[in-house]
């Protein structure tokens, strides 16, 4: 079976693989919470995949979705993200569906946009402590309401928003997360993030609110923490100290800002994901800002960085797969089907799966709903559940920077759009860091979270990668 829900043309072409057409015909069923989208030419990816397959998909619409429900002239999405399924698939997924998931995010040069995620923590002003859900909801009501967002519901909570392609959300410990749309230039990534603090101050400053952006909280313990009515985060909750010692501080007292890039095809993402990995300490140095936890200094300048040391290290670390030779969207997915599962989705409610394996979902031998077989939508879900420095979904994710003010949440795109989306720059890149080893880039970014290496921040790029390389002869 080939179903892929996404709008364009393929141009994932892999050297070597001429590109052919398959025909697909589908029913869509869409909710006013999925983008409409087309189905995407889907070049074969290995020999066995047929260019002129006569396994046809058949689609039929599901009778679970959710669909938007007016108030007004806005809409209340009636079901939190993960979606219920857009479509339920006569066929069952194989390996080689997941495999295309992933190369549809192949695009041409021209189609390159870039994306930016960040989280703040907001304060009572007066107290210092951190926002209760119930001033969060007011908060996300107040911007629908003032500046036209649909409101996102999960029961009878309101646990985001969306307008276009950006949308917020809240993280565990109401880390209240802007998720940008893909855009063309920084300045529009200047703008949009201009856009939403002038927002959220706007309804903030009549609630005696604050903002801190920043990488860990500077004051408060777990137990001050309030916790958000999200499902999947009950299981994480459960889930998290039985893999790791500071999983909880993860989810409720960091935050960070990444940033979202594309590629043209599978050859241009190993290398973006070579390179990504290689400097991903140079850009946890350069935008450390974690030093303070439970009112005091914690001798960390990236307090948040060490934290993913020991969160849950079988979905995250720096990947040294990726530098393998064998390294493609195949290897990938292989990696994915392997890491344990938290939840699967269905008939809005979150059901526990941690530790189990997806490849075990792929054959229907989940023991926590036996038979059952995945969609694409519970992969797409799977695929936010992997935590590494550098993430691959249909565009590369870098993640190893600290939330920090406005200068840095504009500053980050700059930093990696300049080094991956320039030819020059990024073969500079995968020239100088060739020879370092999967122990020596693990040293970098395990010993970058106490010593930054970098004191001029003025300096240039090849200087940091020769600091760097001088910290590794050390």
């Amino acid at each position: 079976m080939t179903l892929l829900a996404q709008a364009g043309p393929s141009y994932c072409i892999p050297t070597g693989i001429s590109r052919c057409k398959t025909a697909q015909n589908v029913v869509i069923a869409m909710a006013s919470s999925i983008d409409a989208s087309k189905l995407k030419e889907t070049p074969p990816r290995f020999s066995s995949l047929s260019c002129n397959s006569s396994k046809t998909p058949q689609i039929l619409s599901s009778e679970s979705l959710s669909v938007g429900v007016k108030r007004g002239h806005r809409v209340a999405v009636a079901v939190s993200p993960p979606t219920e399924d857009a479509v339920i698939a006569t066929e069952p997924l194989t390996k080689e569906d997941l495999i295309r998931y992933l190369a549809s995010g192949c695009k041409p040069k021209e189609n390159w946009r870039i994306g930016t995620e960040h989280e703040k923590f907001g304060f009572e002003i007066g107290t210092l402590r951190p926002m209760k859900y119930e001033q969060i909801a007011e908060l996300l009501h107040g911007i629908a309401e003032r500046f036209d967002w649909d409101r996102i519901m999960e029961g009878d909570n309101i646990i985001g928003l969306k307008q276009g392609k950006q949308s917020i959300s809240l993280e565990p410990g109401g880390q209240f997360e802007l998720s940008g749309a893909p855009v063309e230039t920084l300045h529009q990534t200047c703008a949009e993030v201009n856009s939403h603090l002038y927002q959220v101050k706007a309804v903030t400053e009549e609630m005696g609110i604050g903002f801190l952006g920043i990488g860990f909280q500077p004051k408060w313990g777990l137990k001050d923490i309030p916790v958000m009515p999200k499902g999947r985060y009950d299981i994480m909750r459960n889930y998290m100290p039985k893999v790791g010692s500071l999983g909880l501080d993860m989810m409720f007292r960091t935050c960070t800002v990444q940033v979202n890039l594309d590629f043209i095809s599978e050859a241009d993402m190993i290398r973006k994901f070579r390179a990504g990995l290689a400097l991903q300490p140079i850009a946890t140095a350069l935008f450390a800002n974690s030093p303070f936890s439970d009112g005091k200094p914690n001798g960390y300048l990236s307090l948040r960085s060490h934290i993913w040391t020991d969160t849950d290290n079988n979905r995250a670390g720096m990947l040294p797969f990726v530098f393998y030779d064998t390294f493609g969207f195949e290897q990938y997915v292989d990696y994915a089907l392997d890491v344990p599962m938290y939840f699967v989705y269905r008939e809005k409610k979150y059901i526990d799966c941690t530790g189990m394996s997806f490849r075990d979902f792929l054959a229907g031998k989940l023991p926590c709903i036996p038979g059952e077989l995945p969609t694409l939508d519970d992969w797409e879900n799977h695929l936010t559940t992997i935590f590494p420095e550098v993430r691959l979904k249909r565009y590369l994710e870098m993640r190893g920077a600290d939330g920090g003010p406005w200068r840095s949440l504009c500053a980050l795109p700059a930093f990696w759009v300049g080094l991956l989306y320039d030819e020059d720059s990024l073969q500079s890149v995968l020239d100088m860091t060739a020879d370092w080893t999967s122990e020596e880039r693990q040293m970098l970014r395990n010993k970058v979270t106490q010593n930054s290496f970098i004191t001029e921040l003025s300096i240039t790029i090849p200087e940091i990668i020769i600091c760097l390389t001088q910290e590794l002869q050390k």
